[in-house]
């Protein structure tokens, strides 16, 4: 797999001058559209469907939901996690940054019109930014916009710290169109029933049986080569499996048990099941401001038992590769951050190593029962949603193997969704199993476990992140040095000094990869990204479904 260093290639001359990207469209500039027909399937349930909303700024509405809002609106450039971790320029034919990342120079690309036909130009862009910069409701990305302004035929965006770091999130805004949306009143509430997009779709129909999308003949990118989209939603995995297994559903994203046998072996000539190895690992979070894990010394006993290998066979079917390095970075994806000193340092089972670091730091034990140096036997939960069955087992997994090695008492809760995320949030929990930020780089890992700054910014009791609540100034000023910095060298020595005090200090328990899972068969279309062609994620709710969908082309063409 062939990586490059950061996000946009930047080189030893980056601080001296800007980094540029160019592109074209995904395809010829002829119009018209192709046939066929494609279904893309969720399992999120029918209540999904029971309000139309296209509000592309509304996670939860039926458009973001389903991922249908990704073929109707368009974002400036498209990042790929994956593969080269390339940039591709979409509605913006040039993106340049400057060499500390606090301002970014967008062309737009000339020749684009809306879906009402009404041509597509720089004050869009000014107007979506502008739009996100007044209302801090729609700033789901933290971009912290200092300034938007027209240069030319170009826009300016500046910001009040480097983005170097979220990169993807300033580029992959949603552009909407200034002429229907500056008469929105609440842009952060309005379902935009009258969905106006650049994006190669219209919607046909909407009801609580799906949502039908029509492909535009007056698309920019040139022929779609699909001329219709069915986005159709399932009470629950189980239902879209079954759906995917009978032909039913064409596209999709979900966690598969066994997906060789459940999945691909249904039809082994088209079915594809492809886990793309990003960024993101899955951790134990740990609640640092409470016993038991607020002793770092019952933290590095947990982490030195926990069996990765068991994780990676039977809570995630080898979807993804063993989490091996102590960094907690995926591989091989990751190679090229890891410290050097943390190179060749791999997990491994040190249930004897584990006994003494506890035993150092006055751990006993009463008939096999670990006792803390207070007295008290030692006793935790570890919870995960009831039917996510892949997080269930994993915390299942831990819990056993904790018992049986170190003889602490652990239990496994399984509350409703709503109730673990309140609990994620205001810190009502000891350990829970749970996904890491992903991006470009490494910074998002420990970002999201390790950064004090959320804390500062909470809100009633709640965080947004590092909700073990992991609290040290020197973690958080490297991460803000690392997010900040001008230049190659300063940004490898400061990941380096993190990641030193993850090894040492353990915030969180890193336990497996967590791919960007995507099924989809090669009956009518072939073109799809895959291991081979990482060109994006096969999950059709990024970002990037738009590029996938361009790439597709009729099967033995």
């Amino acid at each position: 797999m062939r990586l490059t260093k950061t996000l946009l290639v930047v080189s030893a001359i980056a601080a001296l001058s800007a980094v540029a990207l160019t592109g074209c469209s995904s395809g010829s500039t002829a119009g018209g559209s192709g046939g066929g027909s494609l279904t893309v399937a969720k399992p999120d349930g029918a209540a999904i469907l029971s309000t139309q909303t296209n509000n592309p700024f509304i996670s939860t509405g039926s458009g973001m939901s389903l991922g249908y809002d990704r073929m109707i609106y368009e974002p400036l450039a498209i990042v790929n996690p994956v593969g080269k971790n390339e940039t591709t320029p979409w509605l913006a034919s040039k993106v340049e940054w400057n060499a500390d990342y606090t301002q970014l120079t967008v062309t737009p690309r000339s020749g684009v019109k809306w879906s009402d036909g009404k041509p597509f130009t720089a004050d869009d862009i000014v107007f979506t930014y502008t739009m996100i910069k007044n209302t801090p409701a729609l700033d789901l990305g933290g971009l912290k916009l200092a300034d938007v302004k027209k240069d030319g035929g170009n826009v300016v965006l500046s910001f009040s710290e480097s983005k170097f770091v979220k990169q993807g999130d300033v580029l992959q805004v949603t552009i909407v169109p200034e002429h229907q949306w500056k008469g929105i009143s609440d842009p952060s509430k309005d379902p935009v029933k009258d969905a106006v997009g650049t994006g190669p779709y219209t919607i046909k129909s909407f009801s609580s049986q799906g949502v039908v999308l029509k492909a535009r003949t007056d698309y920019w990118g040139g022929k779609v080569p699909v001329g219709q989209l069915k986005y159709l939603e399932y009470n629950d995995n189980t239902g879209l499996l079954r759906a995917l297994q009978s032909k039913e559903a064409d596209w999709a994203q979900i966690f598969i048990t066994d997906y060789q046998k459940n999945y691909v072996d249904k039809d082994p000539k088209h079915n594809v099941f492809w886990g793309a190895n990003v960024l993101s690992p899955d951790m134990v979070l740990v609640n640092t401001t409470k016993a038991p894990f607020n002793d770092v010394a019952f933290r590095k006993a947990v982490n030195m038992v926990v069996d990765r290998k068991a994780h990676a066979d039977k809570a995630r079917s080898n979807a993804g590769p063993e989490l091996t390095s102590v960094t907690g970075i995926p591989q091989p994806t990751g190679d090229q951050y890891i410290a050097p000193e943390y190179k060749d340092k791999t997990f491994t089972i040190d249930v004897d190593g584990a006994k003494k670091v506890l035993t150092d730091a006055g751990y006993t034990w009463k008939d096999g029962a670990l006792i803390d140096p207070s007295g008290n036997p030692v006793s935790f939960t570890l919870q995960d949603p009831q039917g996510w069955n892949d997080y269930v087992t994993g915390i299942q997994l831990v819990a056993t193997q904790i018992k049986s090695t170190l003889g602490a008492d652990a239990k496994v809760a399984t509350p409703d969704a709503d109730t673990w995320f309140t609990n994620m949030a205001t810190g009502n929990f000891d350990a829970a199993l749970h996904w890491s930020g992903s991006g470009s780089n490494p910074w998002h890992i420990y970002d999201d476990v390790m950064n004090g700054a959320y804390l500062e910014q909470a809100a009633d009791g709640k965080v947004s992140d590092n909700f073990g609540r992991y609290n040290n100034p020197e973690a958080t000023a490297l991460l803000k040095q690392y997010a900040q910095a001008s230049d190659d060298a300063t940004r490898t020595e400061a990941l380096n000094k993190i990641q030193k005090i993850f090894v040492e200090d353990v915030p969180a328990i890193p336990i497996g990869t967590h791919p960007q899972l995507g099924e989809y068969n090669t009956r009518a279309f072939t073109g799809w990204p895959s291991e081979k062609d990482q060109y994006a994620t096969a999950d059709p709710t990024q970002p990037s479904a738009v590029q996938v969908i361009m790439k597709l082309k009729p099967a033995g063409k």
